[in-house]
Formats: C-alpha cells, sequence, structure tokens
C-alpha cells in the first residue's frame, strides 16, 4: 500500500529519526489534547479535540521540515505554514479517503486517538471518609 511512500526514499537513520519525531509530536499532541479538555463537559471537549487536531494538521509540516533540514544538505531555512487546512482536507484525513500517504493515514490515525483522549471519561477525586 505504502510502497511508492517518500518515507522509503530516507536512508534507515532518516526513517528512524522521522519516527521518533512522529512520536514526539504524536505525545505532545495527545498530552496537549488530555490538558485542554481537562474538566470540562464533554459538549466543549468534541470542539477542542476538533481545533487541536486542525492546528496539529496546520502547524505541524514546520516541525517535520525542521527535522528534514538536519537530514538533508541545502535545504533553506524558511516557513512552510501555509493557510489552515479546508474542512474537506480535515474530514479527508479523518474518513482516510485523502492521500494514500503513510503520513496521511498516520495524521488520521493521531486524530481519532485525540479523539479519544478527548472524550475518554475523566476519573473524579474521590474524597476520603475522614475528610
Amino acid at each position: 500500500m505504502y510502497d511508492g511512500d517518500s518515507f522509503h526514499t530516507l536512508t534507515v537513520w532518516g526513517q528512524i529519526g522521522l519516527a521518533v519525531v512522529s512520536l514526539l509530536f504524536a505525545v505532545v499532541a495527545l498530552g496537549f489534547t488530555r490538558l485542554l479538555v481537562l474538566r470540562r463537559p464533554l459538549i466543549i471537549r468534541v470542539p477542542v479535540w476538533l481545533v487541536a487536531f486542525i492546528t496539529f494538521v496546520w502547524a505541524s509540516p514546520q516541525g517535520y521540515y525542521t527535522y528534514y533540514r538536519m537530514i538533508f544538505d541545502g535545504l533553506p531555512a524558511q516557513s512552510v505554514i501555509k493557510a489552515p487546512p479546508p474542512p474537506e482536507d480535515i474530514l479527508a484525513l479523518l474518513t482516510f479517503t485523502g492521500p494514500v500517504t503513510l503520513s496521511a493515514h498516520s495524521v488520521g490515525f493521531l486524530g481519532w486517538l485525540m479523539f479519544a483522549v478527548a472524550v475518554w471519561p475523566q476519573r473524579r477525586k474521590c474524597r476520603n471518609a475522614a475528610d
């Protein structure tokens, strides 16, 4: 499915580095989502998740470009962040109907993980009977 994906053009160390960068981005995105929805009612958590996901899709290319600048000589220092993605692009990522790339499918999967984190029931503090 991903035979022609650009991931396979990287060296083994480049692939490992990209996987580590992606894992770090995912952990930050999931943690940030959880922090944003903490102690909020469910009706607020879903829109917060959507904004967090759109922000990730919009801003993460700059982080990846920074990584590529480290592994490819001659890439200029520049901003690659463009206008926020349109709703149809976000929907395509979440429904896996957009580009058939490892990157797009990984972002879609991360979006659903962020959703799960956002709507996951939150534990209430149990009060000790002695308090």
